[in-house]
């Protein structure tokens, strides 16, 4: 089962874990922008790919339909931004478990990503180090003694790791304290973005957190003072919960309207799935709400989404359509033995 459909220790806040390693490759510009400089790239990558390992697989942007090419935005595999400006140029590195997938050709060279359901830092670091370590001895990095790993944005210069969890705080929502959580983490130098990183805004309460710094400072450093910020929020959002409970009938009545909702319309959008789906959640995870497990769950969240529920159905619509065919696809999940 892939990582994203899993649950873990604190999933109840903490949805997932990404490590990303920014590397460019020595002997190459920093910015590609001429045909045969990219071929020359893809070439000493799919060249070495047998002795880097881990089944990856070379697929190019402009092979894919559309549709693939947003579900994989949609698992946050690649970022938006990729798609839109690397459309005819990029390519991925991607393995069968879809827990490590590397772009190729976006602002770096090579941009390295590792992922793990609910809070893993250590564990994903640890995998995340070891693919980049394999891949920096067939390659070749681009790296100065005195600055670290050379990148082509001055602020990923040092390390070159961003490291972020994302967060669902339909709590801390619902008690309107959340923008004072996250402003006080701000002043920590933590980043704050929404669900599909710079410039996109939060979606169903969830939000992703993320350092900033990466030179002089050591990989090890960045996951430890991220874990403490995080292990903050969750204190937070767990305590906005107990407040929440307290009103028992008013928070069931809400999260019941919404599994309602869900386990019986005719049509939905995207948008009001989401915000339905944070109640669902948090009446999944606080024991409220019986009739879905985890996996469910996980399975809603993903399925619901506009390009994963034409890949879930193996057909494509236009968004009437769709909308009509999430719920369907919704109440088919539910129903589930």
């Amino acid at each position: 089962m892939n990582w994203y459909l899993q649950s873990s220790e604190n999933s109840d806040v903490v949805k997932s874990t990404r490590i990303r390693l920014s590397r460019n490759i020595q002997g190459f510009p920093f910015q590609l922008t001429k045909k045969e400089e990219i071929e020359a790239l893809n070439t000493k990558i799919k060249d070495h790919l047998y002795q880097i390992g881990y089944d990856l697989k070379f697929l190019q942007l402009k092979d894919m339909d559309d549709v693939t090419k947003m579900s994989l935005v949609e698992k946050n595999l690649i970022s938006p931004d990729f798609v839109l400006h690397k459309n005819d140029t990029g390519s991925i590195l991607i393995n069968d478990e879809e827990n490590i997938c590397i772009m190729i050709g976006n602002e770096d060279h090579l941009e390295l990503q590792v992922f793990n359901c609910g809070l893993d830092l250590e564990n994903t670091l640890n995998l995340a180090i070891e693919v980049d370590e394999k891949i920096g001895k067939e390659l070749g990095y681009s790296i100065s003694q005195k600055y670290g790993y050379l990148t082509s944005c001055p602020n990923n210069v040092g390390t070159a790791l961003r490291a972020s969890v994302m967060v669902h705080l339909p709590a801390l929502s619902k008690t309107k304290n959340t923008k004072k959580v996250l402003d006080a983490i701000r002043n920590f130098g933590i980043n704050i973005r929404g669900v599909y990183g710079e410039n996109t805004e939060s979606t169903g309460d969830m939000y992703q957190i993320s350092n900033q710094q990466t030179l002089g400072i050591s990989e090890k450093e960045i996951i430890e003072n991220l874990q403490v910020i995080v292990d903050k929020i969750i204190k937070q959002e767990r305590q906005a919960r107990k407040i929440l409970a307290k009103d028992d009938i008013v928070l069931e009545d809400l999260i019941y309207r919404s599994y309602g909702i869900l386990s019986n319309c005719k049509k939905i959008s995207s948008e009001e799935t989401r915000q339905l789906l944070s109640n669902i959640k948090l009446g999944t995870d606080l024991g409220i709400l019986k009739e879905l497990t985890d996996l469910k769950v996980q399975k809603l969240y993903l399925y619901t989404k506009p390009a994963n529920l034409q890949k879930y159905v193996g057909e494509q619509y236009e968004p009437i359509e769709r909308d009509i065919k999430r719920a369907e696809v919704i109440q088919s999940i539910i129903k589930e033995k």
